[in-house]
This record gives C-alpha cells, sequence and structure tokens, in this order.
C-alpha cells in the first residue's frame, strides 16, 4: 500500500527501515539452525516510549490447543531476508524454559515480570 505526496510515493506498510505492525503479526521465527520455533502473534509496544519491548511469540500445541505465548525481548530478535523471518539465538528446550503463559491468562506486563523475560534471555531491562 502506498499514498502520494508533493513529490513521490511513500510506502505505508514497509520501507527500508520501518515495517508495519499487521505485517509482523505471523512473522515465522527461526533459530540459529534454521529450525522453525514459531510465529509473532503481537508485539508489546511502551505506551510513553513507543518503543517495542516484547515481540509476543506463540509456539507449542497442535490445531491452536495447547499452544503458549513467549514474549520475547524485541531486541533479541534480529530479522533476516533470506529466510523471511525472524531469528532469534535459542533452542526449543531452552525456549520451552522460558517465561509464557497461555492464550487468554497474559501477565501483567510490569517491572518484575519484564525483569524476569530480560533477565531470562540475558539482555538488559
Amino acid at each position: 500500500m502506498a499514498y502520494e505526496t508533493d513529490s513521490n510515493i511513500v510506502a505505508r506498510d514497509e520501507t527500508i527501515d520501518l515495517i508495519s505492525s499487521d505485517k509482523v503479526e505471523g512473522t515465522v521465527v527461526y533459530n540459529r539452525e534454521g529450525e522453525k520455533l514459531g510465529t509473532i502473534s503481537n508485539f508489546m509496544v511502551g505506551k510513553r516510549n513507543g518503543r517495542v519491548e516484547y515481540a509476543v511469540l506463540s509456539f507449542g500445541g497442535l490445531f491452536g490447543m495447547g499452544e503458549r505465548n513467549y514474549p520475547l525481548p524485541w531486541d533479541v530478535l534480529t530479522y533476516d531476508t533470506d529466510q523471511g523471518g525472524y531469528v532469534v539465538d535459542l533452542d526449543k528446550n531452552r525456549l520451552e524454559g522460558a517465561p509464557s503463559y497461555e492464550r487468554g491468562s497474559d501477565p501483567s506486563y510490569d517491572r518484575t515480570y519484564g525483569e524476569q523475560v530480560y533477565g531470562y534471555y540475558g539482555v538488559p531491562y
């Protein structure tokens, strides 16, 4: 999608440095070995600073049953244009032990929870 300005056409859903939220949701997340871990179900944005804090990864289950959500600090993800998805330095065993929750029982995402999630991935909160 694009719209016209005075002198050019500007992309609304993706540029060289920006991407719209609807294009991120559903994007596959891989580990460094190329194994699919899950997909981005949504992301959490700070109301005051406007910064993406977490990408919520949906992983596990069968046909949506038993699927869990794993908040990943946004900074642990790298976009890989060759794979057309995000890459994170995790294997499935490490991911399974990460802070997570069932759909419909979202955590508070307060400072204590943030420190727990960021600490698990070894990045400063």
